[in-house]
């Protein structure tokens, strides 16, 4: 059935007049009377009784209304579904190179699927200071925060916790050889606070950008490193206060959006906070 017809004789039922079905959706009276005619002539069935006073629905336009209007609203549905699959745009995401590594790829895969023309173009480091250039460089910024600190939506939260290899002995070193990341990593300092507060002589052995660099180098025994609970490395040992470290904080995980976001971008940001967010609740 046309479209066109049901919604004119859904209009008419709605109103119980074909004068003001026409002016509800801007047609003239003819238009409407024939669209209507049309249907009954396609269902071979009298959808309303007609007098000088009113219009009634018959007993076959009472049942057809409730599938009229289910039509409708599926084929506005799927017009909506197409017309969105198809949006188009770039979206900048800034994130951490842990969650850029391991969280957030199998999420893109999943968003690109649904809407291909969507260019996603990520940047992965120390998110510190990418919020501060939302929206002037990024749309959308998954960043990291003392817990219970830092604007945005929340997450999820993460332990950060002390690795190293396998066969690391921290009691054998004195000072403690360190991998962390460049100033401005939130686990960097808490990893020397901590240290300092507990009294243990540490030295920095190894900084990097890379996650994966650092990661190295603690699993070759050659320092100790702080990473989060949630995304810990398989090739390493979680360490705690039995091998003589201090215990470390908890952090927020937050998604930061820019003002005026495209559609596009709006959409990856629900989609990731989602994806995300469910892992929280796993």
């Amino acid at each position: 059935m046309d479209p066109d017809l049901l919604q004119a004789f859904v209009a008419v039922a709605d109103h119980r007049s074909f004068t003001r079905a026409a002016i509800a959706l801007n047609r003239t009276q003819s238009a409407v009377s024939m669209q209507v005619k049309r249907l009954e002539e396609q269902l071979q069935a009298e959808l309303f009784h007609r007098t000088k006073a009113n219009v009634e629905l018959s007993p076959a336009g009472e049942g057809l209304l409730g599938y009229a209007r289910r039509i409708l609203n599926l084929n506005e549905e799927a017009v909506g579904r197409v017309r969105t699959h198809r949006l188009e745009g770039r979206v900048r995401l800034g994130v951490m190179d842990d969650y850029g590594t391991l969280i957030v790829p199998p999420l893109l895969a999943g968003f690109a699927a649904q809407y291909p023309l969507i260019h996603i173009e990520m940047e992965t480091g120390l998110t510190s200071s990418m919020t501060d250039r939302l929206g002037e460089a990024y749309d959308l910024v998954i960043a990291m925060h003392p817990e219970g600190r830092g604007e945005g939506e929340l997450l999820r939260r993460e332990q950060a916790v002390w690795a190293a290899s396998a066969d690391h002995r921290v009691e054998e070193f004195d000072p403690l050889p360190v991998a962390l990341y460049p100033q401005g990593c939130l686990f960097r300092s808490w990893a020397m606070q901590a240290l300092d507060a507990a009294n243990r002589r540490w030295r920095l052995a190894f900084v990097s950008h890379s996650l994966g660099a650092v990661e190295a180098i603690a699993a070759q025994g050659l320092a100790v490193t702080v990473v989060k609970a949630g995304t810990f490395p398989a090739k390493l040992r979680r360490l705690s206060e039995r091998d003589g470290l201090p215990t470390l904080p908890r952090a927020d995980i937050r998604l930061h959006r820019a003002q005026n976001l495209s559609r596009g971008a709006s959409l990856l940001a629900d989609h990731l906070a989602a994806g995300v967010g469910a892992r929280r609740r796993a």
